[in-house]
């Protein structure tokens, strides 16, 4: 049970704003606000999803640059108002199209008529998409995606024609192209977050890989579809599918959406589903195995006097020169006694930033993108501000990185071919008359009377119009599902 709930923008503002118990202060929006714009608690810089303020517990997720908050003075599952806030945020994209502030001030009388039918008076009614098409009515005013500029580096998966291939992820699943046409396309693609541990000596300690199959589907009519996924998978360290050889995919667990049918499943590693509107997660799934990560860190600490060290810090890309990753940054915590940080970057660098965090001790260097195969190093030299008595490595570090990989997957999983529909033949009708043009019978010409009394016969006039036989006319099959093969986009994210 929440009692409030606003978006604001990363200035403040104040751009949704819906009470439905009346027991939080009006004010709690600015509180909100100021606490997590200069939060210094813990000695961490950013404030946590969850704090309590006089009495009144916040709960708040980051989505695109914009804060999706709610408030409650009960005691509520933390996880249950997070995941709340996530799919709110979730379904208004899916009827904007596009999620930012331009988008929610355009359209403000229609997201406060889904926040009326997803909560009513605090409580949570539906996050369907495809549920809610019943009770809202308001038209979208769409935003042209391909003139925003991302707020972050999570934005590239939803805005951005230079970044992803297309711009229909980023168009509204209940508006119409222009001209009343329905846009029968469906989406899938496999994002993935990777998480590795190198030793001192680049070995991998741990690794793990979380990994979602996210689809949207703009078909009409609500066909049924099939995933193939990689024949060599398997599910579980124990499954007898492991045997198959060192190139298969393992997974240590997964879980589908409610909408899958695994019914051969477990002989062709195939789903069947039929796609509700919106953006729904098809799969989740955990793997452990170990893999090639696409990045190796090489880091170097030297001292080089009583009150001084030199950091070297050496990124290597360890995929195919064919992809670019984006968005790269890596930081690094100092000792506790560093005062000043000089950088020193390689020859002909472009596009990459240092800094140096004083409140924490800790170096960022950020790289715009970096290509397959190659490498990059960085130089810092550090001052500090007494003699260190222990040992620099261990009060240095660990390092740590951020990235993001279009077009890429370590884990190997892999979307198949998808089985083409069987559409039924259309009957071919013979070649009508056109209605619109009058037989006109020809006048007959005199008898000759040296030729024959022959039977005369009168063809048919010709037709004003080109007739269009059924099945050579696009128009006449916009009532059939179209076939998902020719539809489907596929895109591998990391």
């Amino acid at each position: 049970m929440i009692s409030q709930f606003f978006v604001l923008s990363q200035r403040g503002d104040n751009i949704v704003f819906r009470d439905y118990r009346g027991e939080v202060p009006k004010g709690s929006a600015e509180i909100f606000f100021r606490k997590v714009k200069f939060w210094k608690e813990d000695g961490e810089e950013e404030a946590p999803p969850v704090f309590n303020v006089d009495g009144v517990n916040y709960f708040h997720v980051k989505v695109v640059g914009l804060l999706f908050v709610a408030t409650t003075r009960v005691n509520v599952s933390p996880s249950l108002v997070l995941e709340l806030l996530q799919r709110i945020a979730r379904v208004i994209k899916d009827y904007l199209g596009v999620l930012n502030e331009d988008s929610l001030r355009k359209n403000f009388v229609l997201v406060y008529e889904l926040l009326d039918e997803v909560i009513d008076f605090g409580y949570v009614q539906t996050t369907s998409t495809e549920l809610l098409k019943s009770y809202v009515f308001n038209e979208p005013l769409v935003v042209d995606a391909a003139r925003l500029q991302p707020l972050s580096p999570a934005a590239i998966f939803m805005q951005g024609t230079k970044r992803m291939p297309g711009t229909a992820v980023t168009k509204s699943v209940v508006a119409n192209e222009p001209g009343g046409r329905k846009r029968e396309e469906i989406f899938v693609d496999i994002i993935e977050k990777i998480s590795v541990t190198f030793s001192s000596s680049g070995y991998i300690l741990t690794s793990e890989i979380d990994g979602t199959i996210q689809m949207k589907s703009y078909l009409s009519g609500n066909p049924e579809i099939r995933l193939a996924l990689n024949e060599d998978l398997s599910i579980g360290r124990g499954d007898y599918r492991s045997s198959f050889g060192s190139g298969s995919v393992i997974l240590d667990d997964c879980n589908f959406h409610e909408s899958v049918r695994l019914d051969n499943f477990d002989l062709d590693r195939t789903l069947t589903l039929v796609p509700p509107d919106g953006e729904f997660p098809v799969m989740n799934y955990r793997m452990t195995q170990e893999f090639k990560p696409p990045f190796r860190i090489n880091t170097l600490i030297e001292e080089a006097g009583a009150l001084k060290a030199e950091v070297i810090l050496k990124v290597s890309a360890e995929f195919p020169s064919s992809i670019t990753a984006n968005t790269i940054i890596v930081q690094m915590p100092l000792p506790k006694y560093t005062t000043r940080v000089n950088f020193e970057l390689e020859p002909g660098a472009l596009g990459q930033t240092t800094d140096f965090k004083e409140a924490n001790r800790r170096l960022e260097w950020g790289l715009k993108k970096i290509v397959g195969g190659s490498e990059h190093t960085l130089r810092a030299k550090l001052t500090f501000s007494q003699e260190l008595h222990g040992n620099i490595t261990k009060e240095a570090g660990p390092v740590s990185m951020t990235f993001t990989i279009p077009m890429y997957n370590a884990s190997r999983l892999q979307l198949q071919e998808l089985p083409k529909p069987e559409l039924p033949p259309l009957p071919k009708p013979e070649l009508p008359f056109d209605p619109r043009v009058p037989a006109i019978a020809k006048p007959e010409k005199p008898k000759d009377p040296k030729q024959h009394d022959l039977p005369s016969f009168q063809h048919p006039p010709e037709p004003a119009l080109p007739i269009m036989v059924h099945g050579h006319n696009s128009a006449f099959l916009s009532h059939r599902p179209q076939p998902v093969l020719n539809l489907l986009r596929y895109y591998a994210r990391q």
